[in-house]
């Protein structure tokens, strides 16, 4: 007992409920420990679990502005490169800007006196590399789309990226009702789902159709030879296009031998291959022609030139081979009306000769019998002077009208 003293005296924390009480105490030191013990193992309420509300879109939120004003952050946006990037990125809006406000409705008409379409100044823009940045994006754009459809399976990667989506969508929402009570596409669901207003669709539909209007007008005046040079030539014209109108008749001139060559190029080149062809010619012949305009101007000056003299001279040997041959065919008709009335006069002075005629005769026929012709120009009689009078349909005074029409009456027996 002493030693137990001892060692309580020396560990107090041993057996803190021991004291002066005996075992009145340790007995219900043991009853504590067996209810705690009983408790612990079935409790009388069950616990309560408490989740706190998380909202993913704020907390996303968070996490991209604690990025953005982080130091490593301010100081790359800072950074020479930096600006450099902005001053690319605010050249290109301001160029894709240039081109969006160039959508003006031209005032040149089209041989019928109709209004051009908006798109007509829009294409005429976009292909004289007014905005270079536009246009280069925007042929860069046609070129990547051309091989992504030939060499990639956009069909099959746009409806696996949709089965994808949805179910991953559909599992954390059936994954977050199970765990959390709640799913996380419940949580970030909108308040009001989207909606296109009227307006923007009526824009969209009034675009349209200035667009496919541009299509068909440019159809119909190639077709109908508004221009027949833009119909059939094969050459930009040698005028500087500085209006849109020019500019399209520029293109339209290679219509004829673009359908030609594709008549052709389509039995031995595929689709794509035809689109990217067309898409470079017509995205750089333009700029070749403006890059090299004066030079490609006095080339074709000197051709129409050279073709305008040509014709003019094959014109005059035409005019002047016809009027050689309208000369000879006059002499030679000459000729042979001077050997006619030759022959008929022989042939009368040898029948007054054998008296088959009489000279009286002979000389009342054409032709006299010295060969030479009796019709002159006083046998015949000559042209009025004055025009005849005019009849007004008042009849005279005291003459009938049968006396003025030169009838008369019939007499009674």
């Amino acid at each position: 007992m002493d030693e137990t003293s001892s060692t309580q005296q020396q560990y107090p924390n041993l057996n803190p409920y021991e004291n002066t009480n005996g075992n009145s105490n340790a007995n219900g030191s043991v009853e504590n420990a067996k209810n705690n013990v009983m408790n612990s193992e079935y409790p009388s309420t069950p616990p309560t679990t408490t989740f706190h509300h998380f909202n993913l879109p704020t907390a996303a939120q968070n996490t991209m502005n604690s990025v953005k004003n982080s130091q490593t952050v301010q100081s790359l946006n800072s950074g020479p490169m930096a600006d450099k990037a902005r001053y690319e990125a605010d050249n290109t809006k301001t160029s894709f800007s240039n081109l969006a406000a160039s959508k003006q409705t031209p005032s040149t008409q089209t041989a019928t006196g109709q209004d051009l379409t908006h798109y007509h100044s829009f294409f005429y823009n976009l292909l004289s590399w007014q905005n270079p940045r536009a246009t280069a994006i925007s042929y860069l754009s046609i070129v990547i789309f051309i091989f992504a459809t030939r060499y990639v399976p956009l069909v099959r990667y746009m409806l696996k990226a949709a089965y994808m989506i949805l179910g991953i969508t559909a599992s954390a929402e059936i994954g977050g009702r199970l765990v959390l009570g709640q799913g996380f596409a419940t949580k970030m669901r909108p308040q009001r789902y989207y909606k296109i207003p009227r307006e923007t669709l009526e824009s969209v539909m009034e675009d349209m159709t200035e667009l496919a209007n541009f299509f068909v007008i440019e159809m119909q005046r190639i077709v109908f030879a508004e221009n027949i040079g833009v119909t059939v030539g094969v050459s930009l014209s040698s005028s500087s296009p500085t209006t849109s109108e020019n500019f399209t008749n520029a293109h339209r001139t290679q219509a004829f031998t673009t359908a030609l060559l594709t008549y052709f190029l389509v039995k031995i080149t595929p689709a794509w291959g035809l689109a990217l062809l067309f898409t470079t010619v017509g995205f750089f012949v333009p700029l070749a022609y403006i890059q090299n305009q004066e030079f490609i101007d006095a080339h074709v000056t000197n051709a129409q030139t050279m073709i305008s003299n040509q014709a003019t001279q094959v014109r005059d040997l035409a005019s002047e081979h016809t009027n050689k041959a309208m000369n000879a065919s006059s002499s030679a008709l000459k000729d042979y009306g001077a050997k006619a009335q030759e022959m008929m006069g022989s042939a009368k002075k040898t029948a007054v000769e054998k008296g088959v005629v009489s000279e009286d005769t002979a000389a009342k026929a054409p032709g006299g019998t010295d060969g030479s012709s009796d019709v002159k120009t006083e046998d015949f009689p000559s042209a009025p002077a004055s025009e005849p009078a005019r009849y007004d349909g008042a009849p005279d005074e005291g003459i009938s009208s049968q006396e003025q029409y030169g009838e008369k009456e019939p007499q009674n027996a």
